[in-house]
């Protein structure tokens, strides 16, 4: 066998994979982590993560990544900074292409995760992590007695929006259209919060802010309206998108099983997809959670399943 053949090759490095990484190595299973477009995840995005387990005052998304990898590493992981190009998961053992290099491995494990849908303007991009955020199950707390906006239509944006009032003195929801297309009980009982506005018809233009000290603050949006094209600036301390997630999947269409927005399906409580040998873990098969820690969960899960079948298939 080729010096790039492994029992188990993780694509992503998000918690997911590096928390598969981990088991797997700790297993002496010596797996190889292609690290993706975005090592660490949507993690090296975030700023302050509170609500990780085991950091008593919070840690840095980057430095929480950084920590794992370290980790995983230091058990035997071998993670490369190669962006997956090409999968073959016709024939065993497994191929996958990264760039110009070819790896075989007897069990994948894709962790590559989901993107939050955005805005594409350059404003926000500026912003995010410095008030613009995509989870407010991630960062509500950090908006105590503030006001918010929240940019959606959908039922992601009302339960983001009613989530945020626990914390938010006001929750603006801006949304493109006059009519929203989250369900009649998600709104009425948006309507009836005294917490919760509602600004239709519009769209944000920019995301507003400031740099003190070298550290950049949000201060609003330029709202611009759908049908006039009038533009006016609305004050908030916070921007939350909410316009929807898109699993990194598009490498397995017409390969894995997919659901119609492209999450990978499972077999349920387990990692198993489809494929005899191929697992999924992380956001790229959770529509529901999306949170560091249940993906660092199924992660672990992902290499116990990948363990298991190794050793039913004396591979291990």
């Amino acid at each position: 066998m080729s010096d790039n053949h492994y029992k188990i090759l993780i694509i992503g490095s998000g918690p997911a994979g590096l928390t598969a990484a981990l088991y797997a190595s700790r297993a002496n299973l010596h797996p190889v982590v292609l690290e993706g477009l975005q090592p660490g995840g949507q993690l090296t995005i975030t700023t302050e993560v509170e609500n990780f387990p085991g950091f008593e005052h919070g840690i840095q998304g980057p430095e929480l990544m950084d920590v794992m990898r370290k980790q995983v590493q230091r058990f035997g992981a071998n993670c490369l900074f190669k962006i997956v190009t090409e999968v073959d998961f016709s024939k065993r053992p497994f191929v996958v292409k990264a760039e110009n290099e070819i790896y075989t491995a007897d069990s994948v494990i894709i962790s590559t995760g989901a993107s939050a849908k955005l805005l594409n303007i350059d404003s926000e991009k500026k912003f995010m992590g410095y008030g613009v955020s995509a989870c407010a199950t991630c960062d509500g707390f950090f908006y105590k007695g503030l006001k918010v906006l929240v940019v959606g239509g959908g039922d992601t944006a009302f339960e983001e929006a009613s989530y945020l009032t626990k914390f938010a003195i006001e929750v603006t929801m801006v949304h493109r259209r006059d009519e929203f297309r989250a369900s009649k009980i998600m709104i009425d009982r948006a309507k009836k919060n005294p917490k919760i506005k509602f600004i239709t018809n519009a769209v944000i233009q920019e995301v507003l802010g400031k740099e003190e000290n070298g550290v950049k603050i949000t201060t609003g949006a330029l709202l611009k309206n759908t049908k006039d094209g009038s533009t006016w600036q609305v004050p908030a301390d916070g921007i939350f998108m909410a316009i929807g997630h898109q699993p990194n999947t598009s490498l397995f269409k017409g390969i894995l099983d997919m659901d119609e927005t492209g999450y990978l399906k499972v077999i349920p409580g387990t990692t198993r997809t489809n494929i005899e040998g191929v697992f999924a873990a992380g956001d790229v098969a959770d529509k529901t959670y999306r949170q560091a820690i249940t993906a660092a969960g199924s992660g672990c899960m992902a290499a116990i399943d990948a363990q298991h079948w190794l050793e039913e298939h004396e591979l291990a």
